[in-house]
């Protein structure tokens, strides 16, 4: 009689930890991010990163009870770890039809546009200047889907990290950088008067949309997720975030 007690304290137990795992349960959401897209995610003063997706997902963290751990992971990596080694990917990533064949989206959280980096003085200012060129991109991004293949004759040189790219604009081993909006902005401000940032109107460039990545048919993860995002822009959380880290950039 007593195996048998133990026996049922210990399935019990066992049951009890598993749905403390799963998406609707307490415990830890292990969200995969590439920290070198800054003002959405760079390695901070403390070595950890920061910015605006790893404020905001922290944010849904708490709302949805779980604890949030991140792991800074090349951006081309991130689809294919959700759902493996990481549960949920926040890095400034565009909802595209390609990726819905592998992960389900948020709503999404933020409007961008991609920019184009020059040193000052180029005489690059449409999408016709671009052709033949050179143009760094960070690899699996929307700068590299434009690149490869909507400008005629260009020729993409793919990066890990955009600020790669920008390092080889700068020693003229690349005619220009493709980047969302905000990098952009960020890279042209730290090497101001040598290089600028180039609205996406010059070059037709449509709007996109960030969202978080999860895995492909977890509606309970998604609903929660998805009401953290609406509770957040209710209570005046996601615009303090928006002021903290983007505004402040513009």
């Amino acid at each position: 009689m007593k195996k048998f007690i133990a026996l049922i304290i210990t399935i019990t137990l066992a049951a009890g930890l598993l749905i403390g795992c799963g998406s609707s349960g307490s415990g830890k959401l292990t969200v995969g991010t590439n920290a070198e897209f800054p003002p959405f995610e760079y390695i901070g003063d403390d070595g950890e990163p920061d910015g605006f997706d790893i404020a905001l997902i922290k944010a849904i963290g708490d709302k949805i009870g779980r604890e949030v751990v991140i792991e800074n992971l090349e951006f081309s990596s991130l689809i294919a770890a959700i759902g493996s080694k990481i549960d949920v990917a926040i890095a400034g990533m565009t909802i595209t039809e390609e990726r819905r064949q592998s992960v389900d989206f948020s709503d999404p959280y933020y409007e961008a546009v991609q920019y184009v980096i020059v040193p000052v003085g180029s005489s690059i200012r449409s999408m016709a200047e671009l052709e033949g060129l050179s143009i760094g991109v960070q690899l699996g991004t929307t700068g590299d889907f434009i690149a490869s293949d909507d400008i005629d004759g260009a020729n993409p040189v793919q990066y890990n990290k955009a600020v790669d790219a920008v390092n080889d604009l700068l020693n003229g081993r690349v005619d220009c950088v493709i980047v969302d909006k905000n990098p952009a902005l960020v890279f042209a401000d730290r090497h101001f008067g040598i290089l600028e940032a180039l609205d996406g109107a010059m070059f037709d460039f449509e709007p996109e949309f960030y969202a978080i990545a999860m895995p492909k048919g977890d509606t309970e993860l998604g609903d929660q997720i998805n009401q953290a995002l609406r509770d957040l822009k209710a209570d005046g959380t996601f615009d303090r975030l928006v002021a903290q880290y983007i505004e402040d950039t513009e």
